[in-house]
């Protein structure tokens, strides 16, 4: 685990400063997965391996100024870059990994995640781990800009029948880590997977 998440800082924090120039047309996509959350004013929203911070502006407009908004990331860099963007002021920035939260369970009323999925070192704990700060009947929105395909074809790769984001895998390890999948959209615009908390 140690090795994994050294990795995974090392990689985006060196690529931290100019992340949001190598993305500059992701912004819609966000606001758009962000809307079909479904938040309420009031609520209180976790964005779990938040990088630099995109989604923060829209959570924050969705759940209102009684809402709390929290962005959550591994790598300090990433933090960094979303202060530096003004994106603190739209919710706490706080440098935790998503596999072991500081939040009480059932804290929350929603997760939002994008990109995360591919980066977590054991999928089944870590997204029962986001279900734990997530009340029942809470949300979760797993999200890429872009969709498997034309993400594999970015970083020259192919799909395969593993992915863990092809749905008939992700169903059931949702299901098996508190999770009923209620949406799903792998198109060349976008990936979004919403669930839903259960028990």
């Amino acid at each position: 685990m140690a090795d994994d998440h050294t990795h995974v800082q090392e990689f985006f924090s060196a690529r931290a400063a100019d992340w949001d120039t190598r993305f500059p047309d992701d912004g819609p996509a966000f606001v758009t997965a962000v809307a079909a959350l479904g938040l309420r004013p009031g609520d209180a929203v976790l964005d779990a391996g938040c990088g630099t911070g995109r989604a923060l502006p829209a959570l924050r407009a969705a759940v209102g100024p009684a809402g709390t908004v929290l962005g959550a990331d591994l790598t300090a860099a990433m933090l960094e870059s979303a202060a530096r963007a003004g994106r603190g002021g739209s919710g706490l920035l706080v440098q935790a990994d998503a596999a072991r939260l500081p939040l009480r369970p059932g804290a929350l009323d929603a997760v939002f995640a994008a990109g995360l999925i591919s980066h977590l070192s054991r999928p089944g704990p870590d997204l029962a781990e986001l279900a734990r700060v997530v009340r029942p009947g809470g949300l979760l929105a797993l999200f890429h800009p872009i969709g498997r395909a034309a993400l594999a074809a970015r970083h020259g790769r192919r799909l395969t029948d593993g992915d863990l984001r092809a749905e008939p895998n992700l169903r059931p390890a949702l299901a098996r880590s508190g999770w009923r999948l209620t949406s799903y959209a792998d198109e060349s615009s976008r990936f979004l997977a919403l669930a839903e908390r259960t028990g």
